[in-house]
């Protein structure tokens, strides 16, 4: 009985000895507290990181958080509802080994400065967009990824070169399109990979001598020949593509024309959710026991517990100067200087917009979640029709509305709520409790089938992801009962065509206009050229540009010219009067199999620049038959000095040199020309019209050269208040 009690009392005092000594080797790396605080902050201070507002993780257990000595080597947040986004210093993880951020509803890029030398990275179902970072290449000690479930889309370039140790990887359930690139070929240590549901194209022959056990590519684009290596690989999943074979090659062990559709072998792959290995604890070895006497016990006791206790506390003391002394000196060198940047690239625009954005519950966000990562195909009997397809949840921005909630903000749709009617149906203003006021466009769809409505969704779901501060961003959307209704920022009922062509505005300035040309000309530049994949307006014009309170341009229903088909008998012939109207700013390839290209784009956003030049209308059926074409008119005009001059507006003559006006219309002609391909790219034009602009900033000190009206930014007009376009014309796609 005594030497059970003595005994148990030992270890009791070995284990808070341990247990002491342990918390003192715990005081964290300085570096790996600021990469913590900085994702702490990028994803909205949430209350279930318990821990993680203080200033030692490593000695005060932060949710998620394990240490080795000072180094922060595990952090597993998965599944716990976080928003915002992954922050810009995860790459101050220096020795962490795996991290876990699956099952969130974390949104952004994937950060360009991630964990060197981690071995296991899972951010499965969660919002990211955008592409895989080309810094991945850099981890040359990762052996497991999985990057299912996101949103994230365009082509892969080589960032897979150099990833000698990657054992699994799981891209599935994404939106990737373009060929395979050359570096999956060099992934010589791959053993499963998942490529199961994206758009990617082309040839699976880089994946042809790879070391793989589970591959699952199905329900993609691919084409050509399987390669015959893949008949030695014991899981493999092809069906839904469009593979073929030659009428001379081998044949297969299995017929292609057979293949089904969920999976070709008799079990599913299954992914470890956390892409983390479930290594087995060492077995300890037993040893045989020998017996002591009391006295012997009595004195280790005492002996070990004076010991231990004392090597403890004397550690305690010095480490807790050592770990004083490391805080001042790592706070001395960033207190001074800019915060360092490992990469130069990393942003930090998504952390500032997390700061502006409340988050939402996941029961708010698009719809319901998405499968686990573990499970790859759909069940027996399942419906592939849902709500919202594929792409059920498009940004943890865009907030899915009842019929009901919208109805109530809208004024049940009332005439006094309507402000514009155009190609795609009406547009109403939506007052919210909280006094924010926002815009539902009701989009008249006919009845659609499957495809149609994927068609939809693909639609909304890109217009979800625009962000830029020229366009005016999508909100939210509700597709119940039938309803098919988009919800976006409200801008003032104040179109580029008002401002332009009707007589209650004050006639806009040469600097005005040169503001809005290059507004506008820059949100184009992002959907031709920034934004992944590439997104055509395909019904640019002066009623599709909205000007705010500081006449600053807002483009308005980006990419939604598509959905005309969609729409029903009425919509559709109300689009054909207003196509009539519109006719001026159709290239000379409209309705050939390239229409709502970039290129059509350009030739509309110079006829947009004649009408801010000219005040003219891009078709004028009242004018002289040979005038009601303001492009065509004007084309042959743009080289000649005195013609050009007597196509400006009267409103702003004699406000600009002949020369900078020559050079405005160089800019125009490059952009009108009748064969597509020798437009220049929106980039280009922007350039142009940067460098225009800032040419006369330069010589006059005013973007016109001879005025800048201080009224301007009020918008005077001459009625005692503004009045609605007689077309109503305030979004009409």
């Amino acid at each position: 009985m005594v030497r059970n009690y003595v005994f148990v009392n030992l270890v009791l005092v070995l284990v808070f000895s341990a247990t002491l000594v342990s918390r003192c080797f715990a005081f964290t790396d300085p570096p790996d507290v600021t990469a913590l605080q900085d994702l702490y902050r990028a994803l909205n201070s949430p209350p279930v990181l318990n821990g993680w507002n203080g200033n030692d993780p490593c000695e005060e257990s932060w949710t998620g958080v394990a240490c080795s000595g000072s180094s922060i080597i595990h952090l597993k947040i998965r599944g716990l509802n976080l928003t915002g986004y992954l922050g810009g210093l995860l790459n101050n993880l220096q020795n962490l080994k795996q991290l876990d951020v699956s099952s969130n509803n974390i949104m952004g890029e994937i950060p360009l400065a991630l964990p060197p030398n981690a071995t296991h990275i899972n951010m499965a179902c969660n919002f990211l967009d955008q592409n895989i970072p080309h810094t991945l290449s850099t981890m040359k000690k990762l052996r497991h990824l999985n990057l299912s479930h996101n949103f994230l889309d365009g082509p892969i370039g080589n960032v897979f070169t150099g990833l000698d140790d990657l054992k699994e990887m799981d891209l599935s359930y994404n939106n990737f399109t373009g060929d395979l690139p050359s570096s999956f070929g060099t992934l010589t240590g791959l053993n499963r990979l998942f490529l199961q549901n994206n758009r990617f194209t082309g040839s699976v022959t880089y994946l042809a001598e790879l070391p793989l056990i589970d591959l699952n590519i199905q329900d993609n684009l691919f084409s050509g020949i399987l390669p015959q290596p893949f008949q030695s690989i014991p899981n493999l999943w092809i069906g839904g593509n469009k593979f073929h074979a030659l009428d001379d090659s081998p044949a297969w062990a299995f017929p292609l024309d057979n293949v089904p559709i969920e999976q070709n072998t008799s079990r599913p792959p299954i992914t470890q959710t956390n892409a983390v290995e479930n290594y087995d604890p060492p077995k300890v070895r037993k040893q045989k026991k020998k017996r002591m006497g009391p006295g012997g016990i009595a004195f280790i006791v005492g002996a070990g517990t004076l010991l231990v206790t004392g090597f403890a506390l004397f550690i305690a003391i010095r480490l807790n100067k050592l770990h004083r002394q490391r805080m001042e000196d790592y706070e001395s060198n960033h207190s001074s200087l800019p915060t360092k940047r490992h990469i130069d690239d990393v942003s930090t625009t998504a952390v500032d917009e997390s700061l502006q954005i409340p988050p939402y519950n996941a029961a708010s966000l698009l719809g319901p979640r998405r499968l686990t990562s573990q499970i790859h195909k759909r069940a027996a009997g399942e419906t592939s029709r849902k709500s919202f397809s594929g792409r059920d949840r498009f940004t943890g921005r865009t907030k899915v509305y009842t019929i009901a909630e919208v109805q109530l903000v809208a004024n049940s749709f009332h005439e006094d709520n309507l402000l514009g009617e155009g190609s795609l149906g009406p547009l109403y203003r939506a007052e919210f409790p909280d006094n924010k006021v926002l815009a539902v466009k009701n989009i008249n769809m006919a009845g659609m089938s499957f495809s149609e409505e994927e068609k939809f969704l693909d639609v909304v779901c890109t217009a979800s992801r625009l962000k830029h501060p020229n366009i005016v961003s999508l909100k939210g959307y509700c597709l119940e009962h039938g309803q098919h209704l988009l919800v976006y920022d409200y801008v003032r009922n104040l179109t580029l065509d008002d401002a332009l062509h009707c007589a209650a505005y004050k006639p806009l300035s040469w600097s005005t206009r040169l503001k809005i040309a290059l507004g506008v000309g820059q949100a184009l530049d992002y959907l031709h050229s920034t934004f992944s994949p590439p997104v055509s307006h395909g019904n640019l014009k002066a009623t599709n540009v909205l000007l705010d309170e500081n006449l600053m341009p807002r483009l308005t229903d980006c990419g939604l010219a598509i959905l005309r088909p969609l729409t029903n008998d009425k919509v559709k012939n109300r689009a054909s009067e207003i196509e009539i109207r519109d006719t001026g700013y159709s290239s000379p390839d409209h309705g050939q199999p390239a229409i709502g290209s970039t290129k059509s784009d350009t030739f509309s956003f110079g006829v947009l620049l004649l009408e801010l030049l000219t005040g003219r209308k891009p078709f004028d059926g009242s004018r002289p038959r040979e005038e009601q074409y303001l492009a065509k008119w004007a084309s042959s005009r743009l080289h000649d000095g005195d013609s050009l001059e007597q196509m400006v507006d009267p409103a702003i003559k004699r406000t600009f040199s002949s020369k900078a006006l020559s050079r405005y219309a160089d800019i125009i002609s490059l952009c009108i020309q009748p064969v597509k391909e020798f437009r220049p790219p929106m980039s280009e034009i922007v350039d142009s019209l940067v460098s225009f602009s800032q040419k006369l900033v330069s010589k006059s000190g005013a973007a016109d050269g001879t005025e800048l009206d201080p009224l301007e930014r009020s918008f005077r007009t001459t009625t005692s208040r503004f009045i609605g376009s007689p077309a109503l014309s305030y979004v009409s796609a």
